[in-house]
């Protein structure tokens, strides 16, 4: 087991939302089995794995829809109970983990899966990345006529990992582009999958300048 975190957490599999650490995650729970899983955190460890769908999930929508393996899970910073037993959550990333196997069997009405840590980012980005990440997003946001300011997030006082992880999370791209950023394996690689995205978005604002294609998210 990682530091502090436990080998089963519970799963909760969402379509078209992928989570990076040290990203903040606004969720409104309101299925019962969910609502079961945000109580239960609440009482433990209060960690919840974020997970994306895969394709055609619908069809098994109420059982156990397949799920890409790599998730982020998320620590409940802020839990609001709602009068009639939906909650407002907010959660904060923490770590990367794989699923190893799911957890069969068990009394929870949710999902939970024994997972396997992804050792805390340590790498720094290689010299003249976050200028080219920076550039990028400024070209990016001028392009669809938004105004850049002075954000915070483009000065050196902000780490590595959450500077690359904040526009890999909010970046305009279908869900399985946001899955092979999560997926890579050091934060170095995850930062060229991030200028590649950001170029692909570049050329297509550049090919439709009325605007880009409708996304899938």
């Amino acid at each position: 087991m990682a530091k502090g975190l436990p080998d089963i957490i519970p799963i909760f599999p969402l379509p078209g939302v992928v989570f990076f650490p040290r990203m903040p995650l606004p969720l409104h729970v309101f299925e019962p089995r969910y609502r079961s899983m945000v109580r239960a955190a609440a009482r433990g460890a209060r960690l919840i794995g974020m997970a994306l769908l895969r394709d055609e999930w619908e069809q098994d929508c109420h059982g156990r829809p397949a799920i890409f393996t790599t998730g982020t899970v998320g620590e409940m910073v802020r839990v609001e109970e709602l009068p009639d037993g939906r909650f407002d959550i907010v959660l904060r990333g923490v770590r990367e983990y794989t699923v190893v196997r799911d957890v069969e069997g068990g009394r929870a009405p949710y999902r939970e899966a024994a997972v396997r840590w992804r050792a805390p980012a340590a790498d720094a980005l290689p010299s003249g990345m976050r200028a080219a990440i920076a550039a990028r997003v400024r070209r990016y946001l001028a392009r669809m006529g938004r105004g850049v300011g002075d954000d915070e997030l483009l000065r050196e006082s902000v780490d590595d990992e959450t500077f690359v992880n904040f526009f890999a999370q909010h970046l305009d791209v279908a869900p399985l582009e946001k899955q092979a950023l999560l997926e890579a394996r050091t934060l170095a690689e995850r930062a060229r999958r991030l200028v590649d995205a950001l170029e692909f978005r570049l050329e297509e604002v550049r090919v439709h300048p009325g605007g880009a294609p409708p996304r899938a998210h």
